[in-house]
């Protein structure tokens, strides 16, 4: 599975684009056909403190999953997003199987 990170009017890290792949690479336990995945990184015009937006979207044959979240920090909003990916990607292989 691929990954392609966006960070979106800044220049994200090294440190920060390394978490983010090992955290979508692992939705590959759940469901082995993950065609390709893309991570938008962007602040939010809000002035408080929980301006950081993390949009996951994966590619599997035939569908399309999407998460955003917002966060304090981009690694809590990639956490929050993966996880609600996992939840999508079980439902997803549930549907398949249960067919």
């Amino acid at each position: 599975m691929s990954t392609k990170v966006h960070s979106v009017h800044f220049d994200a890290d090294v440190k920060l684009v390394n978490f983010i792949n090992s955290k979508v690479s692992k939705l590959s336990q759940f469901f082995d056909n993950i065609v390709t995945s893309e991570v938008f990184l962007r602040l939010d015009k809000a002035q408080d403190k929980s301006n950081k937006v993390a949009e996951v979207r994966i590619l599997l044959p035939g569908k399309e999953l999407f998460a955003k979240k917002q966060s304090r920090t981009f690694e809590e909003a990639t956490d929050l997003a993966v996880e609600a990916l996992r939840r999508q990607v079980r439902k997803y292989k549930g549907k398949l199987t249960n067919a």
